[in-house]
């Protein structure tokens, strides 16, 4: 998941740009003041309070200000849009696999669609390498999530870094700040939107058909009390609980530590010389892929490397090794292998049954040691070869359209609210077009069948399936554009605010004044 909202990918690419015209001035970086400082004069009233976190910018002093919307050609212009949108198509992907497994009720249906293209002889265009990541490759966008962020999260550091000693205040002040706000940016949508989830379970009358989700308890007043139990142990980083109202935010608390893990490395980097700081993040890759099982942490280190190298570039200040031409074949073959490895098999964590998936068998020798979860390695080298080549290759194009900026947009909502959505409205809509679960039998006895489908079509995308999603797709994406504009950008603003409050300091009154001139 992640989190990964496009405010902090806009903040990104423009701070990359600032990099390419001052870097190739003087190889220094000075860019503009902190974003802690920016807004910091509306924080007087209720009016302001509510202008500062739901309001968007329109207006100024002077009066209304109309946006001009921006043309294609200049959205191209973004060195790193692409990024919106690959985290809108994971999210995507991480909708469609559930979507996949939810809608087969046949335990052989859902083997076949998480492990390899030909198991138990059974042969489809859904599971046949590449194809199957559009059907099953959500566990790799969460991967690709964690690469992203690393990368965002670490270009304005790299850039003060970059910047010499004269930036060392303005980095402390930056990676303080992001710490501070990254709990409420992460962990509002997630309480909002779980709390919306819980109260509609009363006010409706309707209950979660997840086959591990609890049951609403007899009044309101206790699923509250409840709610604040299992949310208060959820928003612990270091532990391992769950969300019980909707499992698919296990990723948030690793997205957390991914953070943590970015900053103090950065800082502890500060210092270094280029190659130094090159080799240490490649290094700490390896330690957390190779010796210790932190995969995540592994991914999130990647995206800090592969940003630092694109800023380096961008200087002329990149190792010559880095700085060779390769050929487009180079790059295809990286995305080939990437589509490849995305598809690794996923119905078992043991590394000998995949040796027993047809294709896999040797590429299971490939794994560490100390990895428990031999999958997140595959995952891994997946992601890290997408990101690599997407950058180098025409299908960048496809990422910067419309509707792929539109899915990044969503992409964190979109990631929060699929599931309550598939587990109380998606269960009886497949059950309407004759895709029941066992759950439907109990919840939804009176939706089984309304209104009937064939199951004609290939694998995956069979007709009851599809005429599912002609009403669940534009639900899911018109209430995550919701979950977008009334909570999870409103967050950011609550989490800038948060700052500023705090660290406003109030004006020293005129004998506190004298007092310190009289010690000097």
């Amino acid at each position: 998941m992640a989190t990964n909202d496009a405010s902090d990918a806009a903040m990104a690419e423009k701070h990359l740009l600032e990099m390419q015209n001052l870097l190739q001035q003087k190889h220094s970086f000075q860019g503009d003041e902190p974003y802690e400082k920016n807004a910091s004069t509306a924080l007087g009233g209720v009016k302001s309070l509510r202008s500062r976190l739901w309001w968007p910018k329109r207006a100024s002093p002077a009066g209304p200000v109309k946006e001009r919307p921006s043309s294609p050609a200049k959205e191209r212009l973004r060195r790193t849009a692409y990024l919106d949108g690959l985290r809108g198509v994971a999210a995507l992907l991480v909708y469609s696999l559930h979507h996949q497994n939810w809608a087969r009720a046949n335990v052989v249906e859902r083997g076949i669609l998480e492990n390899a293209y030909g198991w138990e002889r059974h042969y489809y265009f859904a599971t046949l390498p590449g194809f199957r990541v559009f059907f099953s490759g959500g566990h790799t966008a969460v991967a690709i999530f964690f690469v992203i962020s690393g990368y965002v999260l670490s270009v304005k550091p790299l850039g003060m870094i970059m910047g010499g000693p004269s930036e060392a205040a303005s980095l402390s002040r930056n990676v303080g700040s992001a710490l501070f706000r990254r709990w409420i940016r992460l962990y509002i949508p997630v309480l909002a939107t779980t709390f919306i989830f819980m109260t509609c379970w009363h006010l409706f009358g309707i209950q979660s058909s997840h086959p591990m989700a609890l049951k609403p308890e007899k009044t309101y007043m206790d699923e509250l009390w409840r709610f604040y139990c299992d949310f208060k142990n959820f928003s612990f980083i270091f532990s391992e609980n769950t969300n019980h109202y909707n499992d698919h935010t296990w990723s948030i608390a690793m997205e957390f530590r991914g953070s943590i893990v970015v900053y103090t490395s950065l800082l502890a980097l500060a210092e270094c010389a280029t190659n130094m700081r090159l080799l240490c993040e490649a290094g700490l890759v390896y330690y957390f892929l190779y010796i210790v099982d932190g995969w995540y942490c592994a991914l999130f280190m990647v995206g800090v490397f592969l940003c630092d190298l694109d800023l380096l570039l961008l200087s002329d200040q990149a190792p010559k090794m880095f700085r060779r031409n390769i050929g487009k074949w180079f790059w295809w073959l990286l995305f080939i292998i990437a589509l490849y490895l995305a598809g690794v098999p996923s119905a078992s964590n043991e590394i000998r049954d995949l040796k027993t998936e047809p294709g896999w068998y040797y590429l299971a020798y490939l794994k560490p040691q100390a990895m428990w979860d031999f999958r997140w390695f595959f995952r891994f080298w997946a992601a890290t070869f997408a990101m690599i080549s997407i950058p180098r290759l025409p299908v960048k194009k496809f990422f910067e359209t419309a509707f792929c900026q539109y899915l990044g947009k969503v992409s964190f909502a979109l990631y929060l609210v699929h599931g309550p959505i598939l587990w109380t409205v998606g269960d009886r809509i497949y059950a309407a077009t004759g895709r029941p679960q066992e759950s439907s039998f109990a919840m939804a006895p009176n939706w089984i069948n309304l209104f009937q489908f064939p199951s004609w079509g290939p694998f995956c995308l069979e007709t009851n399936y599809l005429a599912a999603h002609l009403i669940l797709l534009p639900l899911t994406l018109g209430v995550a554009e919701l979950v977008t504009n009334l909570i999870d950008e409103p967050s950011v603003n609550l989490a800038q605010l948060a700052f500023t409050t705090a660290t406003r300091r109030p004006r020293a009154s005129s004998e506190w004044r004298t007092a310190s001139q009289r010690i000097k």
